[in-house]
């Protein structure tokens, strides 16, 4: 794989996305902000961009790890699978998420008072995933499968409501931005999910699936950014361009 300094981060994780560890070993948002180049993504991280392209290439060509093709997916499967994946896992997870901090809170709230502004900023921040996932699911995901269906069919367009399938991925796109940030200050508050000495090993399990948690939460948001929405918003303009 070779990778120049133009290509868009986003882009080179949707191609390959063993190198998404690249980009967050060097703290650089793939998925909210994957629409920046490696050019731009170093120069503002002062870091050199021959030694990031170079880490990239040879994390491109390791063997023997899982790399789904994602960009080659129809909408509708891959709408799906967002949905049966990383949308069941928040809903799992932040159910035992929110019990193990309740428990941290009490227990060691005292001498670490920065675990009740990780609750907070947690469950407030579930919170809003719920009602996000459910606008997903109910209305813009639904719309992009009928789409899909159209365009395998050759049958017209379906018209929407909300006039043009940007209008609501731009809300979805805010969203994800202010859930991105919110994960930021959780990842700063817990010292990048580093429990400290006298942690306990519930107080280490929960920064464990914290850091799980917000790393699904980085792959759900670059299918949806760099993938879905892109290629939904293409497939429109292509059909009102056909007409």
């Amino acid at each position: 794989m070779t990778i120049s300094k133009d290509q868009h981060v986003g882009e080179l994780v949707a191609q390959d996305y063993k190198l998404a560890q690249i980009f967050k070993d060097h703290k650089i948002d793939f998925c909210c902000n994957g629409d920046r180049s490696l050019s731009d993504v170093c120069e503002k991280k002062n870091i050199s961009t021959d030694s990031l392209i170079k880490k990239l290439e040879n994390a491109a060509a390791q063997k023997g790890q899982e790399n789904i093709n994602f960009d080659a997916w129809p909408l509708d499967l891959l709408a799906d699978y967002i949905e049966k994946t990383h949308h069941r896992y928040v809903e799992k997870q932040s159910v035992v998420l929110k019990a193990y901090l309740d428990k941290l809170c009490k227990v060691h709230g005292n001498q670490h008072p920065e675990l009740h502004e990780i609750k907070t900023l947690f469950n407030d921040s579930t919170g809003e995933l719920a009602a996000h996932m459910k606008k997903e699911e109910l209305i813009l995901f639904p719309f992009i499968k009928k789409m899909n269906t159209a365009k395998e069919t050759q049958q017209e367009m379906p018209k929407a409501s909300f006039e043009t399938v940007e209008n609501p991925i731009e809300m979805m796109m805010h969203d994800h931005d202010a859930e991105g940030e919110r994960f930021r200050k959780i990842a700063e508050l817990s010292n990048d999910y580093t429990p400290p000495e006298d942690a306990c090993q519930t107080y280490r399990v929960t920064f464990s699936l914290l850091e799980e948690f917000e790393n699904d939460l980085h792959k759900h948001i670059h299918l949806e950014n760099n993938m879905l929405f892109p290629k939904a918003i293409a497939l429109e303009k292509e059909s009102l361009t056909a007409v």
